[in-house]
Parts: structure tokens; C-alpha cells; sequence
């Protein structure tokens, strides 16, 4: 229904001013092209239903039968194949740039090809997330199965939805992946950017607070509670931000690190050697060695290198 300018009464010189500096102002805030942009409530439908295909029978109202299973899940995957490769072909219609800052190759990308590789893609990434699992029940004593894990673990939902969009991300879509991201960091408290690359078996305990960087890189088997940061420093005054476009910005934690709540860990060079324990609240941006233990002691940091790593924490 459109109101009449008489309908629209004492609004009406508001509505017309306002109308006027939107199309004086164009870009950003107005998207005039033509092609639409990526739907978030199609995206987050998608996200929604790939948790149903990887954990069939935990989420969505349908009674699952094992028998009925391989046409189910069949039904299921192809709907949503169709369903990403609409959302993808608007996706490589923005201009946006791709991982790494390089501009999409829109003619010499079909929205189809990159669905087929997301899909072909998927029965590894769904073992990773299998092993996900495993370790948020095994990292946390309280945890009664892996079903309560499955359900009510923000961080593991967080994992679970990162896996997803960094398998986009490296594929070169634009957009979907980083609202898949918000979607997670909305419902978790978790904000994980989809071009972080996170090894196997990672767990985040607790998970509110939690923000991971670009360019992070984490190793297998590591641990973060609620509140860590691995991030980037500060842009300094006036360098140009194309230029950082693509650089190592954030941490490296490799294999078997334990980060404690509330600790900030800054800056592409950092590395955090295997096996070390950050304690919380600590402030890095400098490297550590394999082993160590740092924690904050009368407002300085101390270091520590333990015989058994981070076995010794635990």
C-alpha cells in the first residue's frame, strides 16, 4: 500500500527532505546498483540449516529415523545447495574484495563452481567440527555429554559456525561469510572473523567476550576462556589502510596453548610457542617462547618455562 502525499500530511516536507539527501548522498549508505545484495535472513536460514545436515536430529522439529536418513539429509543438502548458490551469485555481484584484499574475478567465477567446492569441501570440515566436539567435552569437567555440548555451548556454536564461513571465505566469497560471523557473534558473544585459520580440536570455554582476528593463526588442540582478545595493534596515523590489506595483523598460538580470561594477546609478529599457559588478564605483544608460563604478577609480567608445557597447568 503507498500513501497518498495527503495521507502522508505534516510528514510530508520531512519525508521529501530526507528522500532528497539520500539520493544526493548515494554511496555508502545508499546500494544503487542494480544486482541485490546477499540476504541476512537467507543466510542465517542457510547457517541454520547445515547445523540440521551436521548434527542431524539435534535441531529442527522432524523426527529423525535412520532408515529414512540418506534420502532426509539427500532432500536437505541439495535445497540448501540451491538455496547458498543464490545468495553466492549475489555475493560475486558486490564490490567487494576477496581474502587478501584482491578484487573477485566476477566473470571467471560461477556462483555453481564455488557452491560445488564448498560441498565437496564439507565431509572434511564436518570432521573437524566432529572433533570439536570431543574436546569442548573433554576440556570441561562439567559437561555431562557431548548432546549438552552440541546444544547449549556457545563456543562450540561459534566453532561450528566459523568452520562454515571460513570455508566460503577461502573460496573467495565476499560478504556471506562475514554476516554468518556477525550471526554467531550475536547469538554467542564469540566474534570470530572468517579469515582466521584455527586448527583441530579447539575449544573456547565459556566463549562470551572472545574476539579472534583476521589473520589469526591457531594451532591444534588449544584452549581460550571467555574474554580473550587476539588481535591487532592500532593503525597508526595516516598509513593508508589499503596497504594493510592482507598483512599478518594478529597472533600465531601454536599447538597446545592455554589462553586464561581476560588475556590480550596483539600485534602480525606475535607468536606464542607451543605448549605455553597465558594466565589472565595478561597484556602481550611480543612473542614467547614453547613452554612458557606468563602470567601478570604486582603489574609485571613474568615468564616461566615449565619442563611439561602446558600439561603442568592442567
Amino acid at each position: 500500500m503507498v500513501a497518498t502525499n495527503r495521507e502522508k500530511g505534516p510528514l510530508l516536507p520531512a519525508i521529501e527532505t530526507i528522500v532528497r539527501q539520500v539520493e544526493a548522498r548515494g554511496e555508502p549508505l545508499l546500494h544503487g546498483s542494480e544486482e541485490p545484495l546477499p540476504s541476512k535472513r537467507e543466510v542465517i536460514a542457510i547457517v541454520r540449516g547445515l547445523q540440521e545436515v551436521i548434527y542431524p536430529g539435534y535441531f529442527g522439529e522432524q523426527v529423525l529415523y535412520r532408515e529414512f536418513l540418506h534420502a532426509h539429509l539427500g532432500d536437505q543438502l541439495y535445497a540448501l545447495s540451491k538455496r547458498l548458490e543464490g545468495e553466492v551469485h549475489k555475493a560475486l555481484g558486490a564490490n567487494c574484495r576477496c581474502a587478501g584484499g584482491t578484487p573477485v574475478p566476477r566473470p571467471a567465477v560461477e556462483a555453481r563452481d564455488v557452491v560445488a567446492a564448498f560441498f565437496e569441501s564439507l565431509p572434511e570440515v564436518m570432521g573437524v567440527i566432529a572433533a570439536d566436539v570431543v574436546a569442548a567435552y573433554e576440556g570441561d569437567p562439567a559437561a555431562t555429554c557431548t548432546e549438552e555440548v552440541i546444544l547449549a555451548y556457545p563456543g562450540v556454536k561459534a566453532i561450528f559456525t566459523h568452520r562454515i564461513a571460513h570455508l566460503l571465505h577461502t573460496l573467495g566469497v565476499p560478504l556471506i561469510p562475514r554476516i554468518m560471523a556477525e550471526f554467531a557473534h550475536n547469538e554467542t558473544g564469540v566474534d570470530i572473523h572468517p579469515g582466521a585459520t584455527i586448527g583441530r580440536d579447539f575449544f573456547i570455554d565459556h566463549g562470551t567476550g572472545v574476539v579472534i582476528g583476521e589473520t589469526t593463526v591457531i594451532g591444534d588442540r588449544v584452549k581460550l576462556y571467555q574474554g580473550v582478545t587476539l588481535g591487532a595493534l592500532s593503525i597508526p596515523r595516516g598509513r593508508r589502510l589499503e596497504l594493510l590489506r592482507g598483512e599478518k595483523r594478529h597472533p600465531t598460538l601454536e599447538d597446545e596453548v592455554i589462553v586464561y580470561a581476560g588475556a590480550t594477546i596483539l600485534g602480525g609478529d606475535t607468536v606464542i610457542g607451543r605448549g605455553s599457559v597465558v594466565g589472565g588478564n595478561v597484556w602481550l605483544t611480543g612473542s614467547v617462547p614453547p613452554n612458557s608460563l606468563v602470567t601478570l604478577s604486582r603489574d609485571r609480567l613474568a615468564y616461566e618455562i615449565t619442563s611439561r608445557g602446558a600439561e603442568a597447568t592442567r
